[in-house]
C-alpha cells in the first residue's frame, strides 16, 4: 500500500477533477442506497389491500423512530396526492423510485466523467517524470542496467499500474460512501439484522484477503521477465547483422523461447490466483446473503418485529453493500499486483543523480583561457583507470590523445564531459571546477563526435538541430559544406528534409560520421571533443572526414582521442598513455625522434 501512497501524490495537480469526482460519489452512494429504501413504501402499496391511511403529518420522535416515520412520512404524503386510489399511489412512488435512480447514475456519470481526467493525467505525468528522470541519470547508471528492462519500467510497468492500481482511485470514495450510506439505511430498517450481518462480513473479508498475500511476488516475477524478454528483443534488433553472419539465429531463438516460455509460467500462475479472487468473493458474498435470508425470515415470521417490505428493502440494501465490497476486494487485489510496477518505477524516480548541479552552480557562457586537468584519478570500479593524470590545454590548441586500448584516452573525454566526476583531483575551466557549473551550460561549451555516429530517426536538418534548435536553413548547409557532407545531401530527393531511417542506416558510415560533425558545427561551441571519429571509417571515407575535422577544428580548441596516424600527425601536442598515466607528450617530430612508445605506435599504425 506504500506504493500506492507514493502515486497519489501525482494527483495533486488534479485536486479540481478530484473534489469534483468525490462530490458526484456522494451523491451517488446517496441517491443509490434512497432509491432502495424508497421499494418500501411500493412494496406496501403491492402487498396491503390497504394503504395505511395518515390524514396528518407525523411528528419526528428521534433517530430510533426514522424508519417509521420515514414510512409515515410517505404514506402521508401518498395519501394526501392519491387520496383512496391506490393506481395513483403506485405511480407517484414508482416515479420517486427512477427519479432516484436517474440522479444516482447522473452522478455516477459525472463522476466517472472527472475520474477520466485524474487518471490519465496521473499516468501521463508519471510516463513523463520516470522519462525525464531517465535521461537525467548519469551513464554509470546504464551500465549496470538492462535497456530492455529500462523500456518494461517506462511502458508496460506504466501500464500495469493504468490498468491495475489507477482504477483504484475511482474506489476510495465511491465504495465506502456507498457502503455507508447503506449501512445506515440498513441501520434504521433493523439494526439487529444489521449486527448479525456484520459479524459474518469480516470473517469473508479474512478468507478473501489471505488469497492476495502472493500476488505482489507472482506480479514481479512477470514484470522482471518481461524486462530481460524486451531486452532480449533489443539485442537482437541490434546485433542482426552479427547474429545471421555467425548462424547464431537458433541459439538466440533458444534464448527468446526460454524467456517467453518463464513469462509464460509466471503468467499463468499470477491469473489463476487472481481468477480465483472473484469466485471466491461472489460465493462468500451468497453465502452472506443466505445467512441474513435465514436470520431475516426469522425477524419476519417468528419474532414479527420486521414487516415484509422492509425485509426485503433490507435485502436490495444487503446486496447494495456486496457490489462495492466485491469492488473494493478486487481493486485490493489490483493494488497488490500494482504495487510491484510502482516499486520498479519508484527506483528509477529515485535513483540518485551524482551528477546533479550544485545549488548555487555557476553557469558558463564562453571560453577563455584555458582547461586544466590537475592530479586527476578516476575508476569506473575497482581498478583506477586513470591515475594523477595532470594537463593543460591552452585555448586555441589541438591535443591528441593517443595509447592502447584500456590507457585512459576515452576516460578524459567522459570527464570533460562530466558524464562521469572524477574520484580524485580536479578537472577546472578557466579555473573553475567543472562540478561547480551547470552542466547544462558546461556542455554547451563542448562540441562531442565519437566513434559511432549516434543519429536519430528523423530528417538531415532535425539531426542537426539538435545542437543549435534556432538554426537557418542556410546555416544547417554552411554547416553541412564544413563538414564535406553537402555535395551528399545535395542529392538526396529532399535535401535535408531527407528522413535517414532508424540510426541513420540509409547512409554510409563515412555519410553518417559527417553529418555528426555538422551537427557539431552548426552548435558551434569553443571546445571539441574528438572520440576516435575517423577508426570505423574506410580509407575514401577517412579523407573525407578527416578534411571535415580539420575544418571544424580551426580556431577552436580541441580534445581529439587517436586511433590513426592521419587524425593526430599535425596536434599542437600528442599526449602518450599507458595504463592511465602520461608516458611522453610532445609534438609529432619530437616523439618520433625519442623512439619510444609512440615511435612503435605509429609503426604499428595503430592507436586503439
Amino acid at each position: 500500500m506504500k506504493q500506492f501512497f507514493n502515486i497519489l501524490q501525482y494527483a495533486k495537480p488534479y485536486k479540481n477533477y478530484a473534489i469534483g469526482h468525490i462530490i458526484s460519489n456522494i451523491f451517488y452512494a446517496l441517491f443509490g442506497a434512497l432509491s432502495f429504501v424508497a421499494l418500501i413504501p411500493m412494496l406496501d402499496i403491492l402487498f396491503e389491500k390497504n394503504t395505511k391511511k395518515i390524514t396528518e403529518a407525523p411528528v419526528y420522535e428521534g433517530f430510533s423512530h426514522l424508519k417509521d416515520y420515514y414510512k409515515d412520512y410517505l404514506a402521508y404524503q401518498v395519501n394526501q396526492y392519491a387520496a383512496s386510489d391506490p393506481q395513483k399511489a403506485l405511480i407517484l412512488v414508482v416515479s420517486l423510485i427512477i427519479i432516484l435512480f436517474l440522479l444516482k447514475n447522473i452522478f455516477g456519470y459525472l463522476a466517472n466523467y472527472f475520474m477520466v481526467f485524474l487518471r490519465n493525467g496521473v499516468v501521463r505525468d508519471l510516463r513523463n517524470k520516470v522519462y525525464k528522470k531517465t535521461i537525467e541519470l548519469p551513464l554509470s547508471y546504464f551500465s549496470e542496467q538492462r535497456k530492455g528492462d529500462i523500456m518494461a519500467r517506462v511502458t508496460q510497468d506504466v501500464a500495469t499500474l493504468q490498468y491495475s492500481m489507477l482504477p483504484a482511485l475511482e474506489l476510495i470514495f465511491r465504495e465506502p460512501l456507498t457502503i455507508i450510506f447503506t449501512v445506515v439505511m440498513m441501520v434504521i430498517i433493523s439494526f439487529k439484522l444489521t449486527i448479525f450481518v456484520f459479524i459474518f462480513i469480516p470473517l469473508s473479508g479474512l478468507i478473501i484477503s489471505r488469497i492476495g498475500r502472493s500476488l505482489k511476488r507472482k506480479s514481479d516475477r512477470v514484470q522482471k521477465e518481461q524486462g530481460i524478454l524486451l531486452s532480449t528483443l533489443e539485442e537482437t534488433l541490434t546485433g542482426l547483422r552479427i547474429i545471421k553472419g555467425f548462424n547464431a539465429e537458433q541459439k538466440f531463438n533458444d534464448k527468446f523461447q526460454d524467456s517467453t516460455n518463464r513469462f509464460f509460467n509466471f503468467s499463468n500462475k499470477l491469473l489463476n490466483r487472481q481468477n480465483l479472487a472473484s469466485p471466491t468473493s461472489e460465493f462468500m458474498g451468497i453465502l452472506v446473503i443466505s445467512i441474513l435470508l435465514w436470520y431475516g425470515g426469522q425477524l419476519v415470521l417468528v419474532d414479527n418485529t420486521l414487516d415484509g417490505s422492509s425485509f426485503i428493502a433490507y435485502m436490495g440494501l444487503a446486496y447494495n453493500i456486496m457490489v462495492p465490497a466485491k469492488a473494493i476486494s478486487r481493486g485490493l487485489y489490483n493494488i497488490k499486483q500494482g504495487d510491484a510496477a510502482a516499486e520498479r518505477i519508484q527506483e528509477i524516480i529515485d535513483a540518485p543523480n551524482p551528477l546533479k548541479d550544485k545549488e548555487n552552480a555557476l553557469v558558463k557562457t564562453g571560453f577563455n583561457a584555458e582547461i586544466v586537468f590537475e592530479n586527476v584519478s578516476f575508476k569506473y570500479d575497482k581498478e583506477f583507470v586513470l591515475k594523477n593524470f595532470s594537463l593543460t590545454i591552452p585555448k586555441g590548441e589541438t591535443v591528441a590523445l593517443v595509447g592502447q586500448s584500456g590507457s585512459g584516452k576515452s576516460t578524459i573525454a567522459n570527464l570533460v564531459t562530466r558524464f562521469y566526476d572524477v574520484n580524485e583531483g580536479r578537472i577546472l575551466i578557466d579555473g573553475i571546477d567543472v562540478r561547480d557549473l551547470t552542466t547544462y551550460s558546461l556542455r554547451s561549451q563542448l562540441g562531442i563526435v565519437t566513434q559511432d555516429a549516434i543519429l536519430f530517426n528523423d530528417s538531415i536538418k532535425n539531426n542537426l538541430k539538435l545542437g543549435k534548435d534556432n538554426a537557418s536553413d542556410e546555416e544547417i548547409i554552411d554547416a553541412l559544406k564544413v563538414a564535406n557532407a553537402w555535395e551528399f545531401v545535395k542529392e538526396l530527393p529532399l535535401g535535408i528534409e531527407t528522413n535517414i531511417g532508424d540510426a541513420g542506416n540509409k547512409l554510409s558510415g563515412g555519410q553518417k560520421q559527417r553529418l555528426s560533425i555538422a551537427r557539431a558545427v552548426l552548435k558551434s561551441p569553443p571546445i571539441m571533443v574528438l572520440d576516435e571519429a575517423t577508426s570505423a571509417l574506410d580509407t575514401e571515407s577517412e579523407r573525407l572526414v578527416q578534411v571535415a575535422l580539420e575544418n571544424m577544428m580551426k580556431n577552436r580548441t580541441s580534445i581529439v582521442i587517436a586511433h590513426r596516424l592521419s587524425t593526430i600527425q599535425n596536434a599542437d601536442n600528442i599526449i602518450v598513455m599507458s595504463k592511465g598515466e602520461i608516458v611522453e607528450k610532445g609534438k609529432h617530430g619530437e616523439l618520433i625522434a625519442k623512439q619510444g612508445v609512440y615511435q612503435k605506435l605509429v609503426e604499428m599504425q595503430s592507436f586503439e
